[in-house]
Parts: C-alpha cells; structure tokens; sequence
C-alpha cells in the first residue's frame, strides 16, 4: 500500500472517479503513518485537499473517527460520577462560551470533560485563551484531568502525543493548508476528542456566517447533521445548535480579553449574546445529563449557578488547580493590555449595520490573537476591543474599536482590515436572531 496511490483514489485517476471512497484499511494506513512519522506532511496535506473538494461519505468519515480515536489513548471516566457532557463550537470570532459554560454546568451538578483545541484559522482557540491565564497548564496527564473532573466537576485539556495524536497533528495542518472547511475532517476531528475525552452527551454550536467556517445556513445543516448522526452511531446523545456567527460574540477579541468578558457572565453581567448562547448550551446540557427535564428549567439551573456565585467559584478553582496564578489574574482584570496600540474611529454618523467577523477575526490574526504558521506562538495579550456593536448609533470621530497588537508593525494591515469591517449606514438595522436551528439525536 502506497500513500500516493490513496491520494490519487480520493482525488480521481484514470481508474477511479474522484472522490472514490476509502476502506478504513487505507485511512488507517494514512492516518497512523502520519503520526509515526513515517509519511510526510506533503503527503498529507495533498490528501487533505482532496477530502476537502471530494468529501467523504458517512461510512469513511466513522472510519476516520475510529481511527484517529484509536491513535492513541481514551480517557477512562470509571469511578467518577457521571453523566459526562461536553460542549464544541465550530469556531468563531470572540466566542468564549467553553469558558464560562463549563464551570457554569458543573455548578449545575454536570460532570463536563472537555478537550478543546487552539486558534484555527481566523477563530480563537480556548487553549490559547486558557494559557494567557499566567501559568494555566491545559496538557494534563490522565491522572491530572480526573483529579481535577473530581474536584471541580470540569477540567479543560488539548491534544496530547498520547490522546488523540492524530488529531493534533490534523489539526494544526489542516490551519494552514487551506482545508478547515472540510466537513467530513471537522466531524472526525470533533467527535473523536469528545469520544476520547468520555463524554456520554454532547452539545455542538454550529457556527453560521461570514466569521464561521460554515458561511451559509445550507453548510451548517451539513455540519450539524453529519455531527448529530455520526455520533448516535457511536451511542452518543447529541444537540447540534446553528448560532449566527456573521458579526463577533461580545465585546472582547482575544485571548486574556476573552478571558475577562467570561469571567463577566459568570458574576452575571456579561454580554446580552454571550450570556444567552452560553445559558442555552448550558440548559441543553443540563438535559442531556437529566438534571433537567426542560430547556426552560435547565436555564434556570444555570441562572441559579450565576447568582449563587458558585460557577464563579469553581472557575476560579479549576484555574488553581490547573496551575495559574488566581490572585495575578484578579490583579490583571480589565487591565492587561499590549502596549502596541492604537484606535478605530467612526467615519461618519449612523447606525451601525455590521461589523464583518470573518474580517475582524483575520485582523485578530494579524495582531497576534492566531496564528499564521502551526509554531508561531500567539500573544495573550493582543486583541479588539469593541466600543459599539450592529444597531448601536454612533456620532463621526467616536471609537468604535480599541486595538492592540502584538508590535507595532501589524496594527497598519489590522487597521486596514477592521476599517473594512465596520459598516455605518443611515437607519437601524434589523435585529438578526443569534439561534438559528436546533437539532436533537436522542
């Protein structure tokens, strides 16, 4: 069995039509190659791209689930009081939910094992936001991840070489190969995290719009189903949420900034949109776990969670016990900012129409929130401020936007690109709805 034959049967050849499905003998010869370093990234991503145009139907994307689950370790959960949830966004700009939902659920009496990912793309990486928390360690060992489930009723942890080494090696390639966009590789590489991580349920946010990988409402039922029935073929119960993700969650962009706007809605002051994703994928969740019998009495629990204080508390603990630094991330609050800075201001006087997430997230790259290369390093502390957001009236010469950049080189191209961003125009725009659809695999 040769790598390049594989590839030339998913892109197409003489003998085979593109697009030819894979056995799972072949995306298991491909994928442990890989990990053993025995087939070469070219090689990878040549086949990356041809899943990417050709796609991959329902029985070679389980195939490619298993294998990768299977490349390395899964997480055992026994002895630890169940059921296990977890929540995974798709990816968009300034969505921090993970962040403050997971202490939020586990105040709620939900055991929640997640493993998240880094910056992909133009979107934020939880790992990375959890990092900018001064001396936050989100690679845990086995032991760690059930001491802290234990403690706490959540824990945060990445890829490992020993849970799911394909995975984070997919992953980091897929960003910059032009492949994310890929629903059969999304749904592999999300499902075979959750699975490795133990969760019994799960919850997706499916992200729509520009600033998502799934631009159109069409795309994101894709997603959502291939999501939602894969992982009942893999005994999961499974809640597919398409959210609106044309113009950024909350006010803050960035890795630390993303970090204070969710400790915000866990003292119940957060954003109006962050707070209302974060309570429905928490009620959902709170479900999924029979701890509620409604959505309705799920974001009642959730609310209870806020207002007692408790999430607040259990976040603040999970951060000790994951290595940071609590009383430097109190003393940081609202005042950590990169000294390479600079403003937007507002060309003229209306009402905002939109303010573009897909450009803004490219802007949030430029200045260090992402990443351009798999090994370059982000910046905790870059990022955007937004003054005003879609419907809010501004006068000429108002800041619309606070930016802070990694050094003073990228702020020109960051500037340039958020001026294309902002849209003002004469009247009021429309409210847009932030949950588009639900779909439920029970």
């Amino acid at each position: 069995m040769r790598a390049v034959d594989i590839i030339m049967k998913k892109r197409g050849n003489p003998t085979a039509p593109a697009g030819s499905s894979l056995s799972r003998e072949e995306i298991a010869f491909l994928i442990s190659g890989y990990v053993q370093g025995e087939i070469p990234d070219y090689q990878i991503s040549a086949w990356l791209m041809s899943v990417y145009f050709n796609g991959m139907n329902f029985v070679e994307t389980g195939y490619l689930t298993d294998v990768m689950l299977t490349s390395g370790s899964v997480i055992d959960l026994s002895g630890l009081t169940g059921p296990f949830v977890d929540k995974h966004s798709t990816g968009g700009v300034g969505d921090k939910i993970s962040l403050p939902l997971a202490p939020i659920v586990a105040a709620a009496g939900v055991c929640v094992p997640m493993m998240s990912g880094r910056a992909l793309g133009h979107t934020g990486g939880t790992l990375d936001k959890l990092e900018s928390i001064t001396g936050y360690k989100t690679a845990l060992s086995v032991r760690e991840f059930r001491n802290i489930l234990s403690k706490t009723g959540f824990a945060m942890t990445g890829q490992t070489k020993e849970i799911v080494p394909a995975d984070r090696l997919l992953y980091a390639l897929r960003d910059v190969t032009g492949t994310v966009e890929s629903v059969p590789l999304i749904t592999a590489s999300i499902l075979s995290k959750k699975v490795a991580e133990g969760a019994d349920a799960l919850v997706f946010d499916v992200k729509c719009g520009s600033g998502a990988f799934m631009k159109n409402l069409a795309d994101a039922q894709k997603l959502a189903d291939s999501l939602a029935g894969t992982g009942k073929a893999m005994g999961k119960k499974v809640v597919a949420l398409i959210t609106a993700m044309d113009e950024p969650l909350g006010y803050k962009i960035g890795n630390f900034l993303e970090i204070e706007e969710s400790m915000d809605v866990l003292e119940g002051h957060g954003p109006q949109d962050v707070t209302e994703l974060t309570l429905l994928c928490g009620a959902w969740m709170t479900v999924l776990a029979h701890k509620a019998s409604s959505v309705d009495e799920g974001k009642d629990l959730c609310r209870q969670a806020i207002h007692s204080g408790k999430a607040m508390e259990l976040f603040l603990e999970n951060v000790r016990l994951q290595g940071g630094d609590v009383p430097r991330l109190l003393a940081d609050r609202e005042s950590r900012r990169s000294r390479h800075t600079t403003t937007i201001r507002a060309e003229q006087t209306g009402a905002i129409s939109s303010i573009d997430a897909f450009t803004t997230g490219l802007a949030g790259v430029y200045l260090g929130v992402g990443r351009n290369k798999t090994d370059e390093q982000v910046c905790p502390d870059a990022g955007i401020i937004l003054k005003y957001k879609k419907g809010d009236r501004v006068n000429a010469g108002d800041v619309i936007m606070e930016v802070y950049g990694k050094d003073e080189a990228c702020l020109d191209p960051a500037v340039h690109l958020l001026q294309k961003a902002i849209s003002i125009s004469s009247s009021v725009p429309d409210k847009t709805p932030l949950i588009l659809k639900e779909i439920t695999a029970l």
